[in-house]
């Protein structure tokens, strides 16, 4: 039996972890975080900072608004690693397993999506049609509990607040992985194949493992920019088309590459606190509605020679950012962004936008973000504007900074094993594979069906 190491128990170490375990395996899933239970004593008051970075089962993905798109492009670009019909399949039978879970079964493409779709042509912007579906963060603890029960009832096991420090290797391949229990001593566990699911919270772990082993990666790039905060009535004609909208803009001035992403229909904006500098971030629950929808707007930056790490590069805007909101995110109107002056509290209270969030400055965000970043989204706004008018009106909120870290992706097969070192995995966000629960959690299977492979075993999806 082949005995796995799994480590994160984010969306592709749980998904990785089911196929193994399904199909024989000897599996043991280990992540620095907290138990589900655990973490579910902590979402009492989601509506507060800090709560999509709890670390645990489940990750900062399933632990948040809970959006499954059930598109190979979207959440990472599968069609890297498979085919087109391989990768429909592969969705399909994740959302299966979500479906099994309690995930509401239905999801299919909204009738006036054609409508939409060339509403947008026209506007000089692209949007993506998908199927869709949406959990709701009060949802999702007991969605990744009852996961986490069937890959124990197929013989996998769980540690958790338990840290990987390293990878052992031997003659070239994975022998095993160091941990060390929280107020314990390291340890050694030993295995045939590691997949590492490290989450974004863990990718400067796996970067740093990375030069460590001595294996070849690449930066990936940017998207950092605003949240923005509208009525529920602004967004509605296309929410109720499309829960979270892909809008894809190229900005005229630069030709950069702006993109509407995670919206919250009925949603709260929250602050993440990263330890050296906070962002923003926002979800939507089944049960409690807000009067807002909110949305990241990201422009998306790639870096060259002398400087290509990314990661330092929007750590720096953020840590600026988090300087000049005196340790908090900024929140400005756009019309004060337009008019080159910061907002107040008294200027935000003349908004027709109340603010779901609160526990922020209200400041200038072109005194922390690049001017070509800030051109970007006012340029981008008023494009969108064409699409869904009243979304670059001057009582609009714009929240400062959001960032989306794109990990360092290491040299890897289609099979998402290290080129430099057999039976090394790594998959899901934190790895540069993906960008979402669905797009993660395949990644996850399609390393479980390659190690699955050479064990001779046989695979089902059912």
């Amino acid at each position: 039996m082949v005995r796995v190491i799994v480590v994160g128990a984010g969306p592709a170490g749980m998904f990785a972890a089911y196929e193994l375990a399904k199909h024989g395996a000897e599996v043991i899933a280990v992540d620095m975080g907290l138990d589900i239970e655990e973490r579910k004593q902590m979402m009492k008051d989601p509506e507060k900072a800090g709560y999509h970075y709890i670390r645990g089962m489940g990750g900062s993905g399933t632990f948040s608004d809970g959006k499954i798109n059930l598109h190979p492009e979207i959440g990472g670009n599968m069609l890297e690693f498979l085919p087109q019909s391989a990768a429909e399949e592969y969705m399909e039978y994740v959302d299966s397993i979500f479906t099994e879970a309690g995930v509401d079964g239905r999801a299919k493409i909204h009738p006036k999506s054609e409508e939409l779709y060339k509403k947008a042509l026209r506007a000089g912007v692209k949007y993506i049609p998908i199927k869709q579906k949406h959990v709701g963060s009060d949802q999702l603890p007991e969605v990744v509990k009852r996961i986490k029960k069937k890959i124990e009832k197929f013989g996998g096991k769980f540690f958790t607040e338990t840290e990987a420090t390293d990878v052992i290797i031997k003659n070239g391949k994975v022998a095993g992985v160091a941990v060390k229990k929280k107020g314990g001593k390291k340890t050694r566990m030993e295995a045939d194949c590691a997949v590492l699911a490290p989450g974004r919270a863990g990718s400067a772990w796996l970067l740093e493992l990375a030069k460590k082993l001595g294996i070849p990666f690449r930066y990936g790039p940017l998207d950092i920019g605003v949240r923005v905060e509208v009525l529920n009535e602004v967004m509605e004609d296309v929410t109720k088309v499309n829960w979270d909208p892909k809008f894809h803009i190229r900005t005229k001035k630069y030709d950069d590459f702006v993109r509407t992403f995670c919206t919250n229909p009925y949603g709260y904006v929250i602050t993440e606190n990263y330890g050296k500098f906070v962002s923003v971030n926002g979800h939507s629950m089944k049960n409690k509605k807000s009067n807002n929808t909110n949305f990241a707007f990201l422009v998306r930056v790639y870096l060259t020679h002398p400087v290509e790490n990314t990661t330092l590069y929007g750590e720096s805007i953020c840590k600026l950012a988090t300087t000049i909101g005196g340790g908090k995110a900024i929140v400005q109107r756009l019309g004060d962004l337009k008019r080159g002056r910061r907002s107040t509290w008294e200027r935000i209270e003349k908004s027709y936008v109340e603010p779901t969030e609160k526990d922020v400055t209200p400041g200038d965000i072109s005194m922390a973000m690049p001017a070509r970043i800030v051109e970007d989204i006012v340029e981008g706004l008023d494009k969108l504007a064409g699409v869904i008018p009243g979304v670059n009106e001057d009582g609009t909120l714009l929240y400062a900074p959001e960032v989306k870290f794109k990990s360092v992706r290491l040299e890897i097969t289609k099979q998402l094993e290290t080129t430099k070192i057999k039976n090394l995995f790594t998959v899901g966000d934190g790895a540069g594979v993906s960008g979402g629960i669905n797009g993660a959690a395949v990644t996850g299977i399609i390393a479980a069906r390659e190690i699955l492979r050479r064990t001779g075993a046989k695979v089902q999806q059912g």
